[in-house]
């Protein structure tokens, strides 16, 4: 089957970025003779055709975005969509959100939302979570506004709004340190994402740069659920592993696993510390009050909607790739310097 030819295999030819070529096809914006005379010549040279994409552009907008996650029901998603229509409310844009659990469902909403003419451009969450990032980055190709959350976008045509997690897990691991914990553990999110790795990176370097090590025993894979983190911390003291401090990826593996240290007897803070990540709303409530990695959720939605209103409205701004800073919110579950450790007595 030939390869169907893009909007990016034309600017290619003319040699033009493919917002140029947006403009020489929808005939918006200022291009040069020279210019557009090189490009209908590369549109004909090529045999390409504009897409449902494209017309749906020349016919005018919807003043209607997508947003497209892997569920809405997980509290950081959740947050991304409040914030991204609040912003797309007050710029005069309605939202429109659906979920692709699995990379097969991601074309036929692109194809409801885009090629329909139903929404000018897409958020798209966690576009890395398995392959749908392909579907978007052919999408862009074609000349669709698109802006991912929650990730910095890998290639150079892709706008896209994260948290500088990394630097958020070295605060994290870097306040134990600094209360004098020699043995800290982790539990971490699912491998395939990529703010766990860098929270893994993160945390390794509060570690070395500490001069302390991280033993294989003393690191866990969870599935960010409360349970998950319950059976990663009933693992860990069942089989005796050594450490005074925990660093859970996430507020709700925290949760499980203080639990779990109660249910074995460990108190919190004074047998062991715990550091979440996300400060859910219901952390200062938790018993006790949980020190955690504050992460401005409804700011990413924000600052996303705004890009991708300002893509759909100038096809040729510049790329944009925001990085909001994560701050440690200390509370009453790290405690101070303990006396006790958890170690196989």
């Amino acid at each position: 089957m030939a390869k169907r030819v893009t909007i990016k295999d034309v600017a290619g030819r003319a040699g033009v970025s493919y917002q140029t070529v947006s403009r020489v096809i929808n005939d918006k914006g200022e291009v040069s003779p020279a210019v557009r005379a090189r490009v209908q010549a590369a549109i004909e040279e090529l045999g390409y055709r504009p897409n449902a994409i494209a017309r749906s552009m020349v016919r005018g907008r919807t003043h209607t975005l997508g947003c497209i996650a892997p569920n809405l029901i997980d509290y950081t998603f959740a947050c991304y969509v409040e914030g991204a229509k609040a912003e797309a409310r007050r710029c005069g844009y309605f939202l429109l959100a659906a979920s692709a659990e699995q990379e097969s469902e991601v074309a036929a909403l692109c194809e409801e939302m885009l090629h329909s003419g139903r929404v000018d451009g897409l958020l798209a969450i966690n576009p890395y979570v398995d392959g749908r990032h392909r579907c978007f980055e052919t999408l862009v190709a074609q000349g669709a506004a698109i802006v991912y959350f929650g990730v910095g976008a890998r290639d150079d045509v892709i706008s896209s709004v994260r948290l500088d997690d990394e630097d958020g897990a070295y605060q994290a691991t870097r306040h134990l340190i600094a209360l004098g914990h020699p043995r800290i553990a982790m539990l971490a999110g699912p491998q395939n994402e990529d703010c766990v790795q860098c929270r893994n990176a993160g945390f390794a370097r509060a570690l070395q740069e500490a001069g302390l090590a991280a033993p294989s025993d003393t690191i866990l894979t969870g599935d960010w659920s409360a349970s998950s983190g319950y059976q990663a911390m009933q693992h860990w003291l069942t089989a005796g592993t050594s450490f005074t401090a925990l660093f859970a990826q996430n507020d709700r593996m925290a949760v499980g696993a203080i639990r779990a240290a109660r249910d074995h007897g460990r108190r919190v803070p004074q047998d062991l510390a715990v550091v979440g990540f996300d400060d859910m709303p219901l952390a200062s409530y938790f018993d006790p009050p949980l020190t955690t990695i504050r992460q401005d959720l409804f700011e990413h939605g924000r600052q996303g909607t705004r890009i991708l209103i300002e893509k759909i409205e100038n096809p040729a701004c510049p790329l944009e790739r925001v990085v909001i800073p994560a701050q440690l919110v200390v509370r009453e579950s790290c405690g101070s310097k303990l006396a006790s450790s958890l170690v196989n007595q």
